[in-house]
């Protein structure tokens, strides 16, 4: 695609005052903030030129509360892109009270009914439609080779490129037919890392053979679906680029993905506040350097606050006077970004509480309009648990006539998914702790992540050893070990496991 030049960045593309290189830096930058109501800094940034804002958990207080926030936002700058994580599954920003209602990428993949695929990220972007909202940084387009990854596991729809790829490309359908625009993530692929980049610097050591084969299959699909954007990764691919991370490698962003495969929408930085981003540099720098390998949005991340804000747009303004960055790069990330507001026009405010008001959608747990989820596509708990893994030890389980009791081992997350209400434990009262679980019961031990070093697995000895039937319950990847692996934590993915644990459903 040629370098896009609005009216605007031309007239100022010879010799542009300060003034004006501030205003084009701003359209590259997409901070979040604080608290649930929009504050005064972000509203400013927006009149000074603020290409977006990007919502996260912590900003949601309840369901009316978002709608109101999000009618705020939109009355002060109707043209602007406003962005959230819904992935579904594990990762969710309009349920983050309760849990998502969609089941979650590891879920479809195991179904791998693409159609299917399309209807829950069909029903996700009319959702976030509803609410004025549209850019959805998802899908994870991910092949998860690594089970041991702790920040993407069943955020992908599996670890065999073909099955990753044709359900990204159903994804991206479902959501922007919806008028969502999508965010294939995290390119050129997170899956094969044992190392959170919220953390730390994942390093890659795949040779570029297997790299062609496996990580860039989703991402050859994201290109041949134009999809609208796709979202860069922190991590360090030794045979792409043995010496800059992905986020500020030209040789990734610009001679790989644009000139190679031929991606024409908007590259966007995973959030520059982690880690693997900005350790060592800070943020303000690492936005200049993303923008100079040819980034085009600039994620900042949940806390940015007024003064890293400004401290990156002069960073920016600095990056340009000083020859580092060039203005033409610079002017076709803000043109390249203008451009995606433009094909993915939002609803207003007064839409916003217009379809609130008619009951349409827009409300996290409202009904979704007629048809979102297709005639023969309905997801009932049923359908969900088609796609766990029951071994031959826990049907037997499963047949036995004992009261079922069920203990849930409290697990931390990953940054990505945050404080999310997950397992059983979000779906009934009904979870008891290991020293309620009355004599004669059969036990059922829920945790996530079970790797041998897990909290879950003295539990289950003791129970064991008191004479109770027991089984554990991997609310994740498989890792191995587990006797039922549910591939997601999500509501309607636990809401499917208590009722199979209970005996109202069918393994």
């Amino acid at each position: 695609m040629d370098t896009i030049q609005s009216p605007a960045t031309k007239s100022f593309a010879a010799g542009p005052a300060r003034a004006h290189l501030r205003r084009l830096a701003a359209g590259t930058l997409m901070p979040g903030f604080t608290g649930i109501a929009v504050p005064v800094w972000i509203l400013d940034a927006y009149d000074a030129g603020l290409a977006a804002v990007c919502l996260y958990g912590t900003n949601v207080a309840s369901p009316v509360q978002l709608r109101e926030l999000c009618a705020g936002l939109r009355a002060h700058s109707p043209n602007t892109l406003i962005a959230v994580d819904e992935e579904g599954g594990d990762v969710t920003r309009l349920h983050y009270l309760t849990g998502s209602t969609q089941p979650g990428n590891a879920v479809l993949g195991r179904l791998d009914d693409v159609e299917l695929t399309a209807a829950s990220a069909s029903a996700i972007g009319h959702e976030l439609a509803g609410l004025g909202i549209n850019l959805n940084l998802a899908p994870d387009a991910d092949v998860n080779s690594a089970p041991e990854n702790p920040v993407i596991g069943v955020r992908s729809f599996g670890a065999e490129p073909d099955l990753v790829a044709r359900h990204t490309a159903a994804w991206i359908r479902g959501l922007e037919d919806a008028g969502v625009a999508s965010c294939a993530k995290h390119f050129p692929g997170h899956g094969d890392t044992t190392t959170d980049s919220h953390l730390a610097l994942p390093r890659v050591t795949a040779d570029a053979a297997t790299l062609d084969a496996r990580e860039l299959v989703p991402f050859r699909a994201l290109v041949a679906a134009r999809g609208a954007t796709v979202m860069t990764s922190h991590i360090l691919v030794e045979a792409l680029d043995p010496d800059h991370p992905a986020t500020f490698s030209s040789r990734i962003l610009q001679d790989l993905l644009r000139r190679d495969m031929g991606f024409e929408g908007v590259i966007i930085t995973d959030a520059l506040d982690m880690a693997g981003a900005s350790a060592e540099t800070g943020v303000p720098e690492a936005a200049v350097r993303a923008l100079i390998a040819g980034a085009d949005l600039l994620c900042l991340g949940s806390e940015t606050g007024p003064a890293l804000f400004e401290q990156t747009l002069t960073a920016i303004t600095d990056a340009v006077e000083e020859g580092r960055l060039p203005m033409e790069r610079l002017a076709d990330a803000v043109a390249r970004t203008a451009a995606l507001s433009s094909r993915f026009p939002a609803a207003g405010a007064a839409e916003i509480q217009e379809a609130a008001i008619r009951g349409q959608f827009g409300l996290p747990g409202q009904p979704q309009p007629a048809g979102v989820l297709g005639d023969a596509k309905a997801l009932d708990g049923e359908r969900i648990a088609e796609a766990f893994e029951v071994s031959d030890a826990a049907e037997r389980w499963l047949a036995r006539k004992e009261p079922v009791a069920i203990v849930q081992v409290e697990t931390g997350s990953n940054f990505a998914v945050g404080r999310v209400p997950w397992g059983p434990a979000a779906t009934t009262s009904a979870v008891v702790r290991e020293g309620e679980v009355p004599d004669g019961a059969r036990v059922a031990v829920v945790g996530r992540g079970l790797d041998a070093e897990h909290p879950l697995w003295t539990v289950f000895a003791r129970l064991r050893a008191e004479g109770h039937a027991v089984i554990a319950v991997e609310c994740g990847w498989p890792r191995g070990g587990a006797d039922i692996v549910t591939y997601g934590a999500s509501l309607t993915v636990s809401q499917a496991l208590t009722a199979l644990l209970n005996g109202s459903a069918k393994a």
